[in-house]
């Protein structure tokens, strides 16, 4: 995976700020729950001044604001942008193709009906727990090897 680089960086209302990847894409992103984890490292932030002052440096490695370590680096910058993105129906089945799984498998890994899972498929909203697993799970294939359990084909057994 290359490193993300910024081109340009825009300080909208706080918390949001406008970027222009160097790859031609463009995000605005909130970060205000970076900010707020962050802790009173990144408080400046919610100064005027201050957030305006939001610039690229490093050649685009980072975004800064004037202060003490303000920055956030490019690449979790650009994964909060993704994490924004709304993730609709064709996300939703370009992960289940993706992961060769099947309607039931994939209720089963995501901890929903099977009910549930068909309307998503169909155009319901999906509902944001489900959104964050998906990319999660995406970005880490981890969770799947921890999490997926195969459904055999066939009835199940019975059970004395």
């Amino acid at each position: 995976m290359d490193m993300p680089r910024i081109r340009q960086v825009t300080a909208l209302a706080y918390p949001l700020v406008s970027i222009e990847w160097a790859d031609g894409t463009a995000s605005t992103v909130n970060l205000i729950g970076w900010i707020a984890t962050g802790g009173g490292l990144l408080a400046a932030l919610a100064s005027p001044a201050v957030w305006s002052s939001a610039y690229a440096e490093d050649f685009g490695a980072t975004l800064a604001w004037d202060g003490d370590d303000l920055a956030i680096d490019a690449f979790h910058l650009r994964q909060i942008a993704e994490d924004q993105r709304d993730f609709g129906l064709s996300d939703l089945k370009a992960w289940q193709e993706t992961t060769g799984l099947s309607n039931n498998e994939a209720a089963d890994f995501l901890g929903v009906s099977l009910r549930s899972w068909n309307n998503y498929r169909s155009g319901a909203p999906i509902s944001t727990a489900v959104k964050m697993l998906l990319r999660a799970s995406q970005r880490d294939p981890l969770l799947m090897h921890a999490h997926y359990r195969p459904r055999r084909p066939g009835r199940p057994k019975h059970v004395a």
